[in-house]
C-alpha cells in the first residue's frame, strides 16, 4: 500500500486563508503569479505523497467567485514550437488544453495575452484562432531595457503601451504552460495601469517549490533543484528575509536576483505608497505558499524525493544520449544525488529490469539481435518483468504480464486473440513495410480491446490497466513512439538506461 505524506485538505485550508489575508492587505484587487503547473502537477504529487495532482484546481474552485483567470505565452515560444516535456505538445497546444482542462471544471479564463509579440506569424496565427473562438487574446510588446530601466518601464512608453485587461473579481490568477511566458510583466503591467486609474492592487507569487520554511537541503527541495537542472536554477537562503527577520527561508535565485528591481518597480508603480504597509521586504515575503503545511510525515517525503531524484537523473541522462540535453544538466543532477548519497540501485525495477534483460540474451529470443528487459512495480509492492521477442516490445509484455497478475490470470493463459495478432503483424509487415513485425504497447493495448470483446479473461485484465497509474517502471531500452504513447496513456513513471532499441537510426514504429 502507498504511503502517504502529504494532506490536501489541510494544505487548501492553509492556501485558501493565505490568498484571502493577502487580498485585504491591499484592498481592492491582488495579482496571483502562479509559478509551476496549475493543474496536472505530477512532480509535486511524486515528492509529496498524497498530494493531488489538481488540489491547486480545487483551490480555485473554492474561490471561483472572486477568481478571474489569465493564460501568458511567450511569442517566442509560439515561434520556435517549443514543447512542455510532461505531455510532449507545444506550448501553444498546451495553451489550448489547459483552457480546456479548466472549462471541464468549471473554470473559465478571462483573456490570453501574447507577450514580448512583435509580429511573429505563428503567433498571429495563434491569436486569430482563439478569437475565432471566442477567447480574448491581447498582445504585449517587448519592453526596451526591461527589468532594468525603471523609469522607462514605469511610463507611458513602457507599461503604458500595453493593452489594458479589464477584470472584475478581487483575485486575478495569471498563469502560462511553462516558464519564461511572462507571467510577471504582466501582473506588474495591469498594477500599473490599476494605479493609474486610482484601484489599490497589489502582486504576489504562488509558488509550490522551493517550499521555502523546509531545510535548504531538505530532499524536497533538492529534488526541486533537479527538476530544474536543465535551466540552471538552484535554491538558496533567501537574504533579505535573513537580513529583514533573522529567519532562513529558502528561495530560488532568479526570484533572489530579480528582487531588488522588482521592489524599484513596484515602488514606482506605487508612486512611493509601498513603502510601509504594502511593500515586501524579500521575495519570500512576495509568496503565498503553504505546502509545508500540508506534509504530515517526514520521513514518507524524503524516500519519494530521493526517488525523484533518481528519475531525474534517467530522464536526463536519456535525453543527453537523444541529443537534446546537456551533459552538464546531467551532471548536476549527479552531484545532487551524491550530497545526498542516493544511488540509482535504490530504485527498486532498475537492476530486476537489466536482469530481465540479461535472460532475454541468455535465451536469444530478442528482435534485431536487440535484448531489451522491463519491470514494473505494483502498488502493493509486487514487481513483474517483460521482455521483448520476435513478437513484441519489451512493454508490450510487460503491461500484459502486469495485468494478469492483478487480475490472478494465469500465466500460460494467453490475453490476445491470435487472428488480431496475425492482422497487426500482416498490417505492419505486409502492407507499412515495417522494419520489424514485433507489437508494440500501443498495438498491443488495441488488440487487447477488440480480443476483450470475445475473451472474459482479457476483458478482466484489461479492466486492470488503471491499477498501473502511478506505478514505477524502467525499461533498459528507449521505449519506440508506439511504446511511449501507451506508456503516457497509462501514466506510469517510467525511467530507461537510454540505450537505442534498434539498430535503425530513423525510429517510427
Amino acid at each position: 500500500m502507498k504511503k502517504i505524506g502529504f494532506d490536501n485538505e489541510k494544505y487548501l485550508r492553509e492556501q485558501n486563508s493565505a490568498i484571502l489575508e493577502r487580498v485585504k492587505k491591499f484592498g481592492d484587487r491582488l495579482y496571483l503569479e502562479f509559478g509551476g503547473k496549475l493543474c496536472f502537477d505530477y512532480h509535486a504529487a511524486r515528492v509529496l505523497p498524497g498530494y493531488d495532482p489538481n488540489v491547486k484546481i480545487r483551490l480555485l474552485q473554492s474561490l471561483k467567485d472572486k477568481v478571474d483567470i489569465i493564460l501568458c505565452i511567450y511569442a517566442g515560444d509560439i515561434e520556435k514550437g517549443r514543447v512542455r516535456g510532461d505531455f510532449g505538445i507545444t506550448y501553444d497546444a498546451a495553451t489550448l488544453k489547459l483552457i480546456d482542462d479548466l472549462r471541464k471544471w468549471g473554470l473559465d479564463i478571462l483573456a490570453v495575452v501574447i507577450t514580448r509579440f512583435t509580429g511573429q506569424d505563428s503567433a498571429v496565427i495563434f491569436k486569430n484562432r482563439l478569437e475565432a473562438r471566442g477567447v480574448k487574446v491581447y498582445v504585449h510588446r517587448p519592453i526596451e531595457d526591461y527589468p532594468s530601466d525603471a523609469d522607462l518601464i514605469c511610463s507611458e512608453k513602457g507599461f503604458g503601451k500595453n493593452e489594458y485587461i479589464e477584470t472584475g473579481k478581487p483575485v486575478i490568477v495569471v498563469t502560462a504552460p511553462g516558464p519564461n511566458s511572462g507571467k510577471l510583466s504582466t501582473c506588474l503591467s495591469q498594477l500599473y495601469h490599476d494605479h493609474r486609474k486610482g484601484i489599490n492592487s497589489g502582486y504576489a507569487k504562488f509558488e509550490t517549490f522551493p517550499i521555502w520554511n523546509l531545510p535548504l537541503k531538505h530532499p524536497v527541495n533538492v529534488a526541486y533543484e533537479a527538476a530544474t537542472a536543465d535551466i540552471q536554477d538552484f535554491n538558496m537562503i533567501d537574504p533579505f528575509h535573513l537580513a529583514a527577520y533573522n529567519q532562513a527561508a529558502v528561495n530560488y535565485n532568479r526570484d533572489v536576483d530579480s528582487f531588488p528591481i522588482l521592489r524599484i518597480i513596484l515602488n514606482r508603480i506605487m508612486d512611493g505608497k509601498a513603502s510601509g504597509q504594502v511593500m515586501y521586504n524579500s521575495p519570500t515575503d512576495m509568496g503565498v505558499n503553504r505546502a509545508g503545511f500540508g506534509i504530515t510525515d517526514d520521513g514518507v517525503v524524503r524516500e519519494a524525493s530521493k526517488q525523484e531524484l533518481i528519475r531525474r537523473f534517467f530522464r536526463y541522462n536519456t535525453e543527453y544520449i537523444m541529443g537534446v540535453e546537456k551533459k552538464e544538466t546531467v551532471d548536476r543532477v549527479v552531484k545532487l544525488m551524491e550530497e545526498l548519497e542516493v544511488k540509482v540501485n535504490e530504485r527498486k525495477v532498475v537492476e530486476i529490469a537489466r536482469k530481465s534483460a540479461e535472460e532475454a540474451e541468455a535465451t536469444g529470443k530478442g528482435n534485431a539481435g536487440i535484448f531489451c528487459g522491463a519491470a514494473i512495480e505494483l502498488e502493493d509492492g509486487r514487481v513483474v518483468t517483460g521482455k521483448n521477442s520476435k513478437l513484441m516490445h519489451a512493454s508490450s509484455s510487460l503491461v500484459l504480464n502486469a495485468i494478469k497478475v492483478l487480475a490472478n490470470i494465469p500465466d500460460e493463459i494467453f490475453l490476445l486473440a491470435p487472428e488480431a495478432i496475425s492482422q497487426i503483424t500482416k498490417l505492419k509487415k505486409g502492407i507499412f513495410n515495417a522494419h520489424s513485425e514485433s507489437i508494440d504497447l500501443e498495438e498491443a493495448l488495441i488488440a487487447l480491446s477488440i480480443s476483450a470483446s470475445g475473451n472474459g479473461n482479457a476483458e478482466l485484465a484489461m479492466n486492470q490497466l488503471i491499477c498501473l497509474k502511478g506505478c514505477e517502471m524502467h525499461m533498459t531500452h528507449i521505449p519506440t513512439p508506439g511504446d511511449e504513447v501507451g506508456l503516457k496513456r497509462l501514466g506510469v513513471n517510467l525511467t530507461t538506461d537510454g540505450k537505442f532499441s534498434s539498430y535503425n537510426l530513423f525510429m517510427s514504429k
